[in-house]
């Protein structure tokens, strides 16, 4: 598997001297794997699209037949045409398309087995937002932490026939990728044919705001033999359809670049232009009643101006039982600096208690190479969870100073205004190591968060004391 990520990957390296990047490598990429499998497994395609059609073409013929094989196929219905709407030829060199042809025609990818080939694209994916850096983390997400996320939850649509599984921030597909991959672990891919059929056509679901992602993430998920429901759009600024969902698992993008006004739905019951907010109330509205979701958010969102007001309402009509501080440079290299929360919550019965797991105090920042992130950051955290999916485990509390595992009842919560990140019980030496004081934006966070709570305690003290001046 290395090996054919390599090869790729070195591939798309030569063509940045062709002033290929690193995205539209991976999007025409994505085309023509899918041309070269449908070849494979003889899969009929209009005449002038298929892939040997494409094979015994050159020069300027080549990228003509190309730029029209790609509009034709556009126009195909089901999941073929969804792969290809819109889609460009962004290579502007004969040679260029030609080279890239032969490199994917090498490779016998049918013959290979569909994790492994799926495996081959999460890779490059990997590579390609490694690369990039600055902007991927809003549409790649750590795999251990989705796999973390995913084993928790347990999106198992054998728990009846309309179980549905969604997305609304999907990206290239990681989540719901991953929740494949959990029910072939759990039932070694042995379905009867009518949950075989419904779980390929009618299971995940999914929205995204730009275009790349979101073909990246039908072509993910059509590796994997899966077909899923995708759609192009603003999951916050555009009202739901009427589908509501068994399970939620998404990661939204991270800051409110873009986010210039509040939107106008009825739903909403908090008025903020805060992003992250908006989609926990979006994700409220989506989930089925007794359905649940695993949700990432950026620390800032647990002290923004109207956090306080999201989470009593969520709280309210939902069960969020349980929150996980995440390692500290868990999204490095994607966006450095950023840290980040997972809430866990059920909708349909009000929260009584929170359980926080604090896995950042006293653990080494997570780097790219030296400290990467793995499963075993999140073992610990799992094991305390429990095997309920919704919170339901017997869960014990450690009195110990150094125990990361704790819970605090829904008036502590209130008494705080709803503000769990100022919940912290560890006292962090890493932050009083010179050689792990981090990012200057990573510290600037931090103390704008202390600052903030101490704002609002000033506040409350005020608020005392020209309560007791009037009386």
């Amino acid at each position: 598997m290395t090996d054919v990520v390599g090869k790729l990957w070195g591939f798309a390296s030569a063509l940045r001297h062709d002033g290929v990047d690193y995205g539209d490598y991976i999007e025409q990429l994505t085309y023509l794997l899918f041309l070269k499998m449908a070849d494979e497994q003889g899969i009929e395609l209009p005449e002038t699209t298929d892939w040997p059609y494409l094979r015994k073409q050159s020069g300027t013929g080549l990228l003509e037949a190309y730029e029209v094989g790609l509009r034709t196929l556009g126009k195909q219905p089901g999941i073929l045409g969804d792969i290809f709407s819109g889609s460009q030829n962004r290579l502007s060199k004969p040679a260029t398309l030609s080279r890239l042809i032969k490199a994917v025609d090498e490779t016998e990818w049918t013959s290979l087995d569909v994790d492994v080939k799926a495996a081959a694209f999460e890779g490059l994916l990997e590579k390609s937002a490694a690369e990039g850096k600055k902007g991927a983390g809003q549409y790649f997400t750590p795999r251990p932490l989705i796999r973390s996320m995913v084993r928790l939850m347990q999106p198992d649509p054998r728990a009846h026939k309309d179980f549905t599984i969604s997305d609304p921030a999907c990206g290239t597909g990681g989540f719901l990728v991953a929740a494949y991959e959990w029910l072939k672990d759990q039932t070694g891919g042995a379905l009867d044919r009518n949950t075989a059929k419904r779980v390929k056509t009618a299971t995940y679901y999914g929205q995204e705001l730009v275009d790349r992602p979101r073909r990246l993430a039908l072509m993910n998920m059509y590796l994997h033999q899966v077909e899923p429901h995708i759609t192009l759009g603003d999951s916050i600024y555009e009202a739901p359809s009427s589908r509501r969902f068994d399970v939620v698992l998404t990661n939204p993008p991270f800051g409110n670049r873009g986010a210039s006004h509040i939107p106008v739905r009825d739903d909403f019951t908090i008025e903020t232009a805060n992003k992250q907010l908006n989609f926990l109330q979006h994700v409220l509205t989506v989930l089925k009643p007794g359905g649940r979701a695993a949700v990432v958010v950026p620390d800032n969102v647990l002290f923004a101006d109207t956090a306080g007001e999201v989470f009593k309402i969520l709280m309210e009509d939902a069960d969020v039982h349980t929150v996980l501080r995440c390692p500290r440079g868990t999204f490095n290299p994607y966006t450095a600096g950023t840290k980040t929360y997972v809430i866990f919550l059920t909708k349909g019965r009000p929260t009584t208690k929170v359980w926080l797991y604090d896995a950042r105090a006293n653990v080494p920042s997570i780097t790219k190479k030296s400290r990467p992130l793995t499963d075993a950051h999140f073992a610990e955290f799992e094991f305390c969870y429990g095997v309920d999916p919704n919170g339901n485990s017997v869960r014990k509390q450690n009195d110990s100073a150094e125990d990361r595992w704790r819970s605090f009842d829904i008036d502590e919560v209130r008494a705080r205004d709803y503000k769990i990140d100022s919940f912290k019980w560890l006292r962090d030496d890493e932050l009083d190591d010179p050689s792990e004081i981090g990012d200057p934006a990573d510290l600037i966070a931090d103390a704008l968060v202390e600052l903030q709570l101490a704002i609002t305690e000033i506040q409350k003290l005020q608020g005392l004391v020209d309560e007791g001046i009037s009386k």
